[in-house]
């Protein structure tokens, strides 16, 4: 059965700006991503006209500009009459009505990856109560393109999905294992349960990227999430006490794991046990 297809940036965009009109309550709250070196305003919610939309915010430019470059929030009490910005937009901002304007950039990896805006036709002081969920919620939104990006580039690293073992050269199947490893370690840590549902979408497909359809269609073993974390990190070759460092687990308790997991596999040792998973798709 055909999975639902995950978010993209323009949805997860899209939820950010309506999180933040309602944590925030903001009447206006508008954003958008960067791509080459701009960022296009491209979801609004609360807005009295369309003179904001598509606009492009180059760095240094506008308030928006000035977050985006010094990578912090900026705000302003008084757009129209503000001193500390350039006022390059203003034939698109000003048309809104917009009075008191607060500018949040998503940052991911120490680059500027998007803006986030609240905003209000009329003074409004901008405290904690407005400027703290307006963070989290950027900072949410550049967990979400952080792990994108990162599911991305490991999936370059391997064949298409389309792919089945005796295609995958020892390389990308290596890659394969590493990759599979290291999206198991980054979702342990999520503490968002929808984020970490999409990366167990990811890890699934990865586990399948080396098996036939016959294959797929066999798994009836069901490992617990850390069973299959410490297996994962078996089959890279770590002993113990290393898996136990990656995982943040004692390593009493990874022998814990293993054991559990070998005994559900029916393996007499952590290769059989290993080689029976890969057998029922469970890990590549």
């Amino acid at each position: 059965m055909r999975r639902p297809e995950e978010p993209n940036e323009q949805q997860l965009l899209e939820e950010a700006v309506a999180d933040l009109a309602a944590a925030t309550h903001f009447p206006l709250a508008f954003g958008g991503l960067e791509y080459g070196g701009a960022v296009t305003i491209a979801s609004l919610v609360g807005n009295r006209t369309h003179s904001l939309d598509g606009l492009r915010i180059q760095p240094e430019r506008g308030l928006g500009g000035k977050a985006m470059a010094e990578r912090r929030p900026r705000i302003t009490g008084n757009y129209e009459t503000s001193k500390h910005i350039t006022h390059d937009y203003d034939d698109r901002v000003l048309p809104e009505g917009i009075v008191t304007l607060l500018a949040v950039p998503v940052v991911v990896s120490g680059r500027t990856r998007g803006i986030l805006y609240g905003g209000s036709h009329s003074f409004a002081p901008v405290g904690d109560v407005f400027a703290k969920p307006a963070l989290a919620i950027a900072d949410k939104l550049g967990q979400e393109i952080r792990v994108r990006d990162e599911v991305a580039r490991r999936l370059a690293l391997v064949a298409p999905e389309a792919e089945i073992a005796p295609r995958l050269a020892p390389a990308q199947q290596q890659d394969l294992r590493e990759s599979y490893a290291e999206l198991r370690t980054i979702a342990a840590g999520v503490e968002d349960p929808a984020l970490r549902e999409k990366l167990q979408a990811v890890e699934r497909r990865l586990a399948g990227l080396s098996l036939s359809g016959a294959q797929q269609a066999m798994t009836d073993v069901k490992l617990s999430p850390r069973e299959i974390d410490v297996l994962a990190c078996a089959a890279l070759g770590y002993r113990n006490a290393e898996v136990g460092h990656v995982l943040g687990l004692t390593e009493s308790t990874v022998k814990s794991y293993l054991s559990a997991a070998m005994s559900k596999l029916d393996a007499s040792t952590r290769h059989a046990a290993v080689a029976a998973a890969r057998k029922q798709g469970i890990i590549p």
